[in-house]
């Protein structure tokens, strides 16, 4: 809004000066930069008294100028000096209430890299409402953190300072998505000496560097181009399946939804088993696989399974009755 008055001030400025100038040469009969000189004097109140206007429709002429040249002048001063003010007050009082942000989050995960796959990830975490903090040092792309609305943090991921205010000791998760292997392995070895137990995730670039970010203390590894490869590989030879996979995890899908539900420690349905539950009866859900606390995998979990504190169930049906059963889950 700012900004488009100082728009609107500056372009009546340039009318002022085009109409004084203009006004002159055609009553006075000087040349244009007098007649320019004399408009900026006037309008500024300046007023040196070199040029005057020699016959009365000059002086007339002066009067107006200065009636509406004066005024128009100090609102387009006014207006650039309160632009400047709000931005300068805008950045201190951002960074200040940005970082109280972030010392208020916990359990939040730190996104070190804001790249393209950096830019999904948060857009995915945003829908989930899930919280994070930014990790950016390039300028240009902080202007779109700040046009998105993200909590930011401007610093060196791979710097352990950097990590330190972005809260990694509080947090539950890193995800290492910087340009290189190597920046991302660093950051590993960071966050990994600063908090011991974080969940980390990174990408990869390279194939060989996928041991070497475990090694370095990463819990999983993702190369985008191998699981793009694998995932054009199904489609072409077998479709049937790529089409349940995006069906079943694409977020805006209306027939069917597969999610991960954590189970509250007060859950009404642990020491139940899966039948005794009636999960697939009162929701009409498929129960795929349960996740055991200890990280094991339980796939196509039999009707006497009993469910155990920790566990996460895997679900698959409507996205109705996944929203009402996580609800059963989360609530003693």
């Amino acid at each position: 809004m700012l900004k488009k008055k100082l728009l609107i001030a500056s372009f009546l400025l340039f009318l002022i000066l085009v109409l004084g100038t203009v006004g002159y040469v055609l009553i006075e009969g000087w040349g244009i930069i007098e007649s320019f000189y004399m408009t900026v004097t006037t309008i500024s109140t300046v007023g040196y008294g070199d040029f005057t206007p020699a016959t009365w429709q000059g002086r007339l002429f002066t009067v107006l100028l200065v009636l509406f040249g004066v005024g128009t002048m100090l609102y387009s001063v006014s207006m650039f000096a309160e632009m400047m003010v709000e931005d300068r007050l805008k950045k201190v009082l951002g960074r200040g209430s940005m970082e109280n942000r972030i010392e208020r989050m916990k359990n939040h995960y730190i996104i070190c890299g804001f790249g393209r796959m950096g830019s999904l990830i948060c857009r995915e975490l945003a829908e989930e409402k899930a919280p994070f903090v930014v990790i950016e040092k390039n300028p240009d792309i902080i202007q779109r953190l700040e046009d998105e609305g993200y909590v930011y943090l401007k610093g060196d991921a791979t710097d352990d300072k950097s990590l330190l205010r972005a809260g990694i000791r509080r947090a539950q998760g890193v995800v290492c998505v910087l340009s290189t292997d190597a920046e991302n392995l660093y950051t590993i070895l960071t966050s990994k000496e600063l908090n011991a137990g974080i969940y980390i995730l990174s990408r990869c670039e390279e194939e060989v560097s996928e041991h070497r970010l475990l090694r370095a203390g990463a819990d999983r590894v993702i190369s985008p181009y191998k699981m793009g490869g694998m995932r054009m590989a199904m489609a072409i030879l077998k479709p049937a399946m790529m089409d349940f996979i995006e069906i079943t995890t694409r977020r805006q899908s209306l027939e069917l939804r597969m999610e991960e539900m954590p189970l509250s420690e007060d859950s009404a349905i642990i020491g139940r088993s899966l039948e005794a539950a009636e999960i697939r009866k009162s929701y009409g859900l498929i129960i795929v696989a349960i996740k055991k606390d200890s990280g094991k995998m339980i796939f196509n979990p039999p009707a006497g399974y009993v469910i155990e504190k920790g566990d996460r169930l895997i679900a698959l049906g409507e996205d109705e009755d996944v929203n009402r059963f996580n609800q059963v889950c989360m609530v003693p």
